[in-house]
């Protein structure tokens, strides 16, 4: 599938979060250090949503995006209403984004497809936030990157490798690392490879920060020097028949001692979750005291706290 080549944001607080070029690089720095502050401070920001309501659509089963945004919105003192379905079904997506826009403050969608994000920020006069498509997860790469920084101190000049089928989450940690000086390597099987469009955008964005960039296929070669390891399910949703096939195909590039190994004494392990384990990760590595997995999970209600705050304030 053909990416839509996205430009970084201009300055000032963005429309909408559609992709995670619409934060640009000062602004992502930034979110990264509100998000920290409502982590240490979660009263000073009780009210601040006081009188706001957002907008939740779900496309997708969820647990983490959804409890997060959720338990976001109500801990920042506003409220939520949330519609599970696919979007467009019984009247025209732009109906739906001009009746949502005159009763609510935001809409934050999950869905199968990017254009649906596009669309709704199209007939939208509010905030839309992507909280998952099929090209992104810009709110999940948030999390991780304020989880790397939790974990060293610095984001610049970390090694992050990221293991396994080249889709949505790759494609934000690649966005994301290129612009916060992040060495990122993708290691994928022949043909699972990240969305070109989207790793040549990445390679432009490394340049201007001192990033480097790689795609490969051999998942040791990814794990030299690498300071995280990154992993995700090799069947997301949607791709339920494909998950026999993807199982053998996918087999050598689970993460388990052995490979971990090949990283960092001191890397840390990472998976957006949910995890199926025995598969793309052992039990081994994902309770191992190296994994952060959880505190990634934690990380989204803060992350997406901070998102909240910026878009809506």
């Amino acid at each position: 599938m053909a990416a839509t080549m996205f430009h970084p944001a201009p300055e000032g607080a963005p429309a909408n979060f559609r992709h995670d070029l619409d934060l640009s690089v000062e602004q992502l720095a930034g979110l990264l250090e509100l998000a920290q502050q409502v982590k240490q401070s979660r009263q000073r920001y009780a009210s601040a949503l006081k009188g706001r309501y957002l907008s939740l659509l779900f496309e997708k089963p969820s647990l983490r995006t959804r409890m997060t945004f959720e338990l976001a919105i109500k801990q920042l003192g506003g409220d939520c209403v949330t519609q599970v379905g696919k979007i467009g079904d019984r009247e025209p997506l732009k109906d739906i984004a001009r009746n949502l826009a005159r009763w609510t403050d935001a809409i934050v969608a999950r869905t199968f497809h990017q254009k649906t994000i596009e669309d709704l920020a199209v007939w939208s006069r509010i905030p839309v936030i992507n909280a998952l498509s099929d090209l992104y997860h810009p709110c999940q790469a948030l999390a991780d990157m304020m989880t790397l920084k939790e974990q060293f101190g610095r984001l610049r000049g970390l090694k992050l490798a990221y293991i396994g089928d080249g889709n949505n989450v790759a494609h934000s940690l690649l966005l994301c690392s290129a612009r916060l000086g992040i060495n990122c390597s993708i290691a994928t099987p022949t043909g699972y490879e990240p969305n070109a469009d989207i790793v040549e955008q990445a390679t432009q964005l490394a340049a201007a920060s001192g990033a480097e960039i790689e795609i490969t296929n051999e998942p040791v070669q990814a794990l030299v020097a690498a300071n995280a390891v990154y992993t995700d399910v090799w069947a997301s949703m949607g791709q339920e028949a494909e998950a026999e096939e993807r199982n053998k195909v996918f087999a050598p590039y689970q993460v388990n001692g052995s490979l971990m190994a090949e990283a960092r004494r001191d890397a840390v392990f990472m998976h957006c979750l949910p995890a199926k384990r025995g598969l793309e990760v052992t039990d081994e590595v994902m309770e191992s005291p190296q994994s952060v997995a959880f505190d990634q999970a934690e990380n989204r209600l803060h992350a997406q706290k901070a998102l909240l705050l910026t878009l809506l304030q």
